[in-house]
């Protein structure tokens, strides 16, 4: 769920309002706090409410008047309780007694420099039952003036839960809103991801008229280019092979007409080797893409391996072991495909090993839905360079290798398109150094 949150667009364009939102609002209290630190506007706040406290004193009177107290209640919307010197008066039954409240400083008025205020002399401040207190010592008697009267009980919402809760609901408000600015994205992103798996037809019609639209209209434009490309593609290689296989057919027609014995045997290994290069050029162009289809069917692994070594390797059968971890192994693969792949890796084994230190040994695996294939053998190994370029094109690991010795370099590069055709993998398996040993892990579930 976080990891989601982190990746999702709307989601951190809503922290970003949320933090600049409480940025505004830090340095904005920083700044009014700044504003009224400066000397001359705290004193002239300050001085003008104790000027507002002298007519409090001056308008009661010493010794205080009931009556002016009561005229003063009639004019403002306060309640006045004056006590001492054995007299207790308020001007609602209700006032809290003295005793009832405790006054002391505040932080507001201050002499510190980072009050908002300066300090009020001879005040003193309550807070109780959402009432404000203000004490004035006047002689002998104290004056307490509340805000606002006794009577006007407060039922309302405190202030500041109610800002918090507004902002909760218009930062909610935000996020739905950002959430429907991107709500294309998840459209746009399916939709690539189906043409991504192959689906050349699909488009994406689920968006807006504004700029995620335009990326919509984009990828679909995208997606018409490919299936342009990978058509002529297409009809390109098909044109190549027909155009070579007619040549090659005559020179097979002609060959027969030859009568040195060796020279028609070395022709017609050429001419095998040409035609089998084609085959696999085609068939590795078929691989070499995500879009290309497999023919997933439920195989025995035992089967298909001693078919595969019936029909290729039978002269070479006493020299291959075939490990299989259960005799009853069920694998939904390409059978044709994979069949492909372990002849090649079989082929490779076989014309490097030295059958006087080992046979060449097939194995066969599960790990977890993943069909495991090895082939190990016994001969000269590979090397860091060789490891490396393992299933590249062409790439002979010995450049002094003849075709009798080294094959076209297409074998490893075929057997791996077809284990990454079924979303798998080629390796060397680096801790085997008796030969090599090539592992190929195909899922047995399509990974599209």
């Amino acid at each position: 769920m976080i990891r989601q949150l982190r990746r999702s667009l709307s989601f951190r364009l809503l922290a970003i309002f949320a933090a600049l939102a409480a940025a505004f609002v830090y340095f904005a209290t920083i700044g009014i706090r700044w504003v009224y630190s400066e000397d001359d506007l705290r004193e002239l706040i300050s001085g003008h409410l104790s000027l507002h406290v002298d007519y409090v004193r001056r308008d009661i009177g010493s010794p205080p008047s009931i009556d002016r107290a009561i005229a003063i209640t009639e004019k403002v919307p306060v309640d006045i309780r004056i006590s001492g010197a054995g007299f207790n008066w308020a001007s609602d039954p209700d006032f809290p007694e003295m005793e009832e409240l405790t006054f002391g400083a505040s932080d507001i008025f201050s002499e510190d420099p980072g009050a908002l205020l300066g300090e009020l002399n001879d005040v003193e401040f309550a807070v109780a039952d959402r009432h404000r207190f203000l004490k004035i010592n006047q002689d002998e008697f104290d004056i307490v003036v509340s805000s606002p009267r006794i009577a006007d009980v407060s039922t309302g919402p405190d202030l500041l839960p109610t800002i918090l809760a507004i902002g909760l609901v218009w930062l909610f408000v935000a996020y739905l809103s950002v959430r429907w600015l991107f709500l294309p994205i998840r459209s746009i992103r399916e939709g690539a991801a189906k043409i991504g798996r192959g689906d050349l037809e699909h488009r994406i019609t689920d968006y807006r008229q504004d700029q995620l639209g335009d990326l919509a209209n984009d990828v679909n434009k995208l997606a018409n280019d490919v299936r342009g490309m990978l058509d002529a593609k297409r009809q390109l290689l098909l044109g190549i092979s027909h155009e070579l296989r007619s040549p090659l057919s005559r020179l097979r027609l002609a060959l027969e007409f030859i009568e040195d014995g060796d020279k028609k045997e070395s022709l017609r290994s050429e001419i095998s080797e040409m035609e089998q290069i084609i085959s696999t050029l085609l068939e590795a162009e078929r691989l070499n893409t995500r879009h290309g289809t497999l023919n997933r069917t439920s195989v025995m692994v035992r089967e298909l391996v001693e078919q595969l070594i019936h029909d290729f390797f039978e002269r070479d059968s006493k020299h291959i072991i075939i490990d299989i971890e259960d005799d009853s192994m069920e694998a939904d693969v390409d059978d044709v495909r994979v069949v492909l792949l372990l002849k090649n890796l079989l082929s490779n084994a076989i014309r490097y090993s030295n059958t006087e230190d080992g046979p060449v040994r097939i194995t066969a695996s599960r790990e977890d839905d993943d069909l495991v294939l090895a082939v190990e053998d016994h001969g000269p190994g590979l090397s860091s360079e060789q490891k490396l370029n393992i299933g590249e094109p062409f790439y002979r690991g010995d450049s002094s290798r003849t075709r009798d010795t080294g094959g076209t370099g297409l074998g490893l590069y075929l057997a791996k398109l077809v284990a990454e055709a079924h979303g798998g993998s080629l390796t060397v398996d680096e801790r085997y150094t008796d030969g090599a040993r090539i592992v190929a892990r195909l899922p047995t579930t399509d990974q599209g």
